[in-house]
């Protein structure tokens, strides 16, 4: 089974390839072997790419409650990975460790992708490195919030 990472923001590989702050990275694929070009199961790059636009669509709608911005235009969304079988793994992290919503908040990405179509499965990971700053935004949440 091979694994797609289809998101990946401010994270470790993010020094990849250049990016404006707050914006996802979409990374294709690994190259498929023989093997896996035989295999009809394997998530095609046409599926991969609709899934990366629903779920992209499917964070937008998860909104810090403090802040009037979606979480993903805040840079919250860390890394997102979905394997052949259709299994969703999101690292995310919060404006702040003691944020008042830090228990539900995680719930509330699982919901809105498991609202995704084609989506078999979804768990959230809570993760604080590298913390979130201000950097992380993108140039539309600064804008939403007076920050330029």
């Amino acid at each position: 089974m091979s694994k797609h990472e289809i998101i990946s923001l401010s994270g470790e590989d993010a020094s990849e390839a250049v990016a404006e702050p707050g914006q996802a990275e979409l990374f294709a694929p690994e190259e498929t072997t023989a093997v896996e070009r035989q295999n009809p199961e394997l998530l095609p790059q046409e599926e991969l790419d609709r899934l990366t636009d629903e779920l992209i669509a499917a964070f937008k709608t998860v909104f810090d409650p403090e802040i009037p911005v979606d979480i993903y235009e805040l840079g919250l969304i860390y890394r997102v990975d979905i394997n052949d079988n259709r299994e969703v793994v999101v690292d995310m992290t919060l404006t702040a460790p003691g944020c008042p919503v830090a228990g539900e908040m995680p719930g509330w990405v699982q919901n809105a992708v498991m609202g995704v179509r084609g989506v078999a499965d979804c768990h959230v990971n809570l993760v604080f490195d590298p913390p979130w700053d201000s950097s992380k935004m993108s140039d539309e949440a600064k804008l939403q919030l007076n920050m330029f």
